[in-house]
């Protein structure tokens, strides 16, 4: 299996588990949490019958990738996917990332630029800034996220469960665009996580990504549920188009955060046009 090292924790080394899939054009999936790469399965096939070559990647915590206990802010991350892009020599790259993923993308324009970026798409996004503030009073209270984080300590289980009937909207959407199967498949990726990492990634949701923003010079989709309930559409995706120049905004009726499992009929559209 192909990883890439990023850093090192005491004697253990800090590797991230990839997949690299297909020829032409590269694209990089960034994947939301508490998942992997493996999220991305319905639009793989899509990105490969168009072309294009595919990679996806475990953000340090998630999936196959080391569990560190340190590393976790968005100029890490960012970090960890510039150094993937440069090992792997990527150009052109078409950088993508679902919720926390969109994180990554925007942090990475912010601090690297975007000269071996050719477009970026982003989907359930978490920019511009999600703590509410004096100056950003469309944001989510502290408290909310406080309480998240003691339900974490006390049973990070009974959170996951939490998270992901929310995640699918699934008291509207089960059975016919989320499965119990699936919903259970999703849980198993999230109990094998770093339960370290589970904690930790709260507080990097919390991210003020309004000076990245402006920085992003490149055409970018994004694309969101309207009852995204992770994160509310209004205090997110609305915002955006106000704060980057070369933007397409598309809103999925109905849909939940996770757009790309429940909608992937719409996502996947809006994205293979995007890209071209």
């Amino acid at each position: 299996m192909p990883y890439i090292n990023v850093g090192k924790e005491n004697s253990a080394p800090i590797d991230l588990y990839y997949e690299d899939h297909g020829s032409g054009q590269p694209m990089v999936l960034i994947h939301g949490y508490p998942l992997d790469g493996h999220s991305w399965e319905k639009q793989l096939p899509v990105l490969l019958d168009a072309g294009k070559r595919v990679i996806t990647y475990d953000r340090r915590g998630f999936g196959k990738s080391s569990q560190p206990t340190s590393g976790y802010d968005y100029d890490t991350f960012a970090a960890d996917l510039k150094t993937l892009i440069d090992q792997l020599d990527l150009r052109e790259v078409i950088l993508a990332g679902f919720s926390m993923g969109t994180g990554e993308v925007t942090r990475y324009l912010g601090n690297y630029g975007s000269a071996r970026v050719a477009k970026a798409a982003l989907f359930g996004p978490i920019p511009p800034f999600l703590l509410q503030t004096d100056d950003n009073p469309l944001g989510v209270p502290q408290s909310v996220f406080d309480g998240f984080k003691e339900t974490i300590k006390k049973d990070r289980y009974a959170w996951f469960k939490f998270f992901f009937d929310n995640f699918y909207n699934v008291d509207k959407l089960r059975p016919a665009r989320i499965s119990d199967e699936a919903w259970n498949a999703s849980f198993a990726v999230a109990a094998g996580s770093s339960a370290y990492a589970t904690l930790a990634c709260v507080s990097t949701w919390l991210t003020d990504f309004r000076a990245d923003l402006p920085k992003i010079d490149v055409p970018l989709l994004v694309v969101q549920g309207t009852e995204d309930r992770i994160l509310p559409i209004d205090a997110t995706g609305r915002r955006l188009p106000d704060l980057v120049s070369d933007i397409e905004f598309i809103e999925i009726e109905g849909g939940p955060h996770n757009v790309g499992w429940t909608h992937p009929e719409d996502v996947n559209e809006a994205l293979l046009k995007f890209i071209g």
